[in-house]
């Protein structure tokens, strides 16, 4: 058993040194791009790739530790011939991603995914695209690879495999090994912690380079083919032309008189965005006057904004829209694609451009939905996260409470450079609601805990902000209020319903000139780039974002849930569902509204792919 175990314990050292050279192969491939790196960052790449390294080890490792269960039962040299067979096939396979992703990033700037298979359906249009000179060297290339790497197995470790012999006990050495097998799910999903691993684990610099050359191409070729994106639109509902103009008679803005909320230019941006916040809890906004009574009573003393939408269910869905301008996708989250991603304008590079530091602060795990990628790739300066917290402070599933990750920010502003931009995601009202208070509503079910974590949530985020207008920098500051999303906490709320949707968002601090003022134009979180940007007086594009406090701007908000959409506007509201192609909601007596929602999807979706 031991002699089985040391076996593929060799094997799989044999794979994690193949990985090492495809990534060496990288970087001297790109060797322009590697001399202009410190030693400490192309170092980096091997620290935090390993990782995937052995993400996809486990993958690999799942056939032979199955099958060898049966050399337990059956002696003999068949385990080693089946073993070279699989060994030579995949490390043929892994040579062929290793070569290919080294030409593709070239012309790419990104790794190699599921793309490319695309592309074996025409071999020959695909070929015609590249000199034969570079065929003939790539396919040397990966032959010398597989040569090379294959016989390295053959010496050192299809020896092991000849030497196999049977078990004494044959039933306990079986179980161990099924066992072994199942345990193997801990390396290929990176560990035991909630999200599973994803290519934004291994980011870890400001150069992006050195992130896309700690993946592991062929863990992204494999995970990125078991999750495959559509590559065609499958929400084309009528010509492109015709789409495209139907969208640009409601989206494009006119001139008009635009509101000015500032005292001061330049003002600091504090942005805190607030976990699972729904309206209808909210009492300014409609909802429950009980359970904000801090988001209340700000919402009193700055500017709120009465009818705003997240543009998803998910806080991956809401960061893209608030810092972007990009709106959620049905059934798709821009955020898992760094590819994508990093073609977004954002308006942390561009409030850096203009003499702005950056921080990010979330108290949860940054690898979960890909946050790391994402957070890195917008550019922020400075990005924390639980793991700069004491691990006696973990004490939420989701990690530190909201809380601790207050006073923690209260420590930041010391010393801080301005002007400053500082985005702040909470978690304490994330299901399962769990929080570190005494009950203020009575009940065990979903809804009280709901609004019991949220109370929390409200309750620390007015004692944070009563600390800031005692510090010098609050009348410097605006100070944005919003949530990711919505939620549902009753099988009774339809997922296209808008109280899943609306959400409160207030603008408040020593920098917003007005008090009490309310803005009841239909939005969404991705109007915030161009809202805000227009204040600083500073120019961007995004093509999906508005100006709420503009008198030209059109009054809507569209949302996305599954496989359909919502669009809402000032006198009527729709929800189409994708799967049926029918609509399963309405209000309202405007009968343009779902060809509105329709070409906005299928505008945004064309947007959506072509990145």
């Amino acid at each position: 058993m031991r002699k089985r175990f040391y076996s593929l314990l060799l094997y799989a050292v044999y794979w994690l040194i193949l990985f090492v050279f495809a990534r060496v192969f990288f970087l001297f491939f790109h060797y322009q791009s590697s001399f202009q790196e410190t030693v400490g960052g192309l170092l980096g790449t091997f620290i935090n790739g390993v990782k995937l390294d052995i993400s996809t080890t486990g993958y690999y490792l799942l056939l032979p530790s199955l099958v060898i269960i049966l050399t337990v039962f059956f002696e003999g040299k068949w385990y080693a011939f089946i073993m070279r067979f699989y060994t030579l096939l995949l490390t043929f396979f892994t040579s062929i991603i290793v070569v290919g992703d080294a030409n593709l990033y070239s012309y790419w700037g990104f790794r190699m995914d599921y793309t490319p298979l695309f592309y074996l359906k025409t071999p020959g249009e695909a070929i015609a695209s590249v000199s034969i000179f570079t065929v003939i060297l790539s396919f040397g290339g990966i032959l010398l690879i597989t040569w090379a790497f294959f016989k390295f197995y053959r010496k050192i470790v299809d020896n092991r495999f000849l030497t196999l012999g049977s078990s004494d006990n044959r039933l306990i050495s079986s179980l161990l090994f099924l066992l072994l097998t199942a345990a193997l799910i801990i390396p290929i999903r990176g560990g035991f912690g909630v999200a599973p691993i994803n290519a934004g684990s291994v980011y870890f610099s400001e150069r992006m380079f050195l992130n896309h050359a700690a993946i592991n191409p062929v863990w992204n070729v494999g995970t990125t083919a078991f999750s495959q994106k559509p590559v065609e639109n499958p929400y084309v509902f009528t010509e492109k032309a015709k789409a495209e103009e139907t969208y640009k008679s409601f989206a494009d803005s006119k001139d008009g008189e635009t509101i000015n909320l500032l005292n001061i230019d330049n003002p600091n941006v504090l942005m805190i965005i607030l976990e699972s916040f729904s309206s209808y809890l909210v009492g300014p906004s409609g909802g429950d006057s009980l359970v904000t009574p801090e988001l209340n009573r700000y919402s009193r003393e700055g500017v709120l904004f009465r009818n705003i939408y997240a543009s998803g269910t998910r806080t991956d869905k809401a960061l893209p829209a608030i810092l972007n301008g990009y709106p959620a996708q049905p059934a798709q989250s821009i955020i898992k694609e760094p590819r994508k991603t990093q073609s977004l304008s954002g308006i942390v590079r561009l409030l850096e451009a203009n003499g702005y530091s950056s921080s990010f602060w979330y108290g949860g795990d940054i690898n979960f939905a890909n946050f790391n990628s994402y957070v890195v790739a917008s550019g922020f300066e400075e990005i924390v996260t639980m793991d700069d917290f004491n691990g006696a402070d973990m004490n939420s599933k989701w990690g530190v409470h909201d809380h601790i990750m207050f006073e923690a920010l209260k420590k930041s502003f010391t010393g801080i450079k301005k002007p400053f931009l500082k985005v702040v995601l909470t978690l304490s009202s994330h299901e399962p609601f769990d929080v570190p208070m005494e009950q203020v509503f009575s009940g065990n079910d979903n809804l009280t805990k709901y609004k019991n974590s949220v109370y929390y949530t409200d309750k620390n985020l007015g004692s944070f902000l009563d600390w800031s207008k005692e510090q010098e920098w609050w009348d410097s500051t605006l100070v944005i209020l919003v949530a990711d999303h919505g939620c549902r906490i009753s099988a009774d709320m339809e997922p296209w319903a808008t109280d899943l949707f609306k959400i409160p968002m207030v603008w408040t601090g020593g920098a917003v000139s007005g008090r009490g003022i309310i803005i009841d134009k239909v939005g969404s979180q991705t109007d915030i780039p161009v809202t805000l940007l227009n204040q600083l007086k500073i120019n961007g594009s995004f093509p999906f974002s508005k100006d709420l406090l503009s008198s030209g701007s059109g009054s809507y908000a569209f949302y996305s849930f599954n496989e359909g959409f919502g669009f809402v506007t000032d006198s009527s509201a729709v929800a189409y569902d994708q799967k049926p192609k029918t609509v399963v909601w309405q209000s309202g007596k405007s009968t343009g509204t779902e060809g509105k929602g329709k070409a906005y999807l299928q505008v945004l979706f064309d947007d959506y792919l072509s990145r």
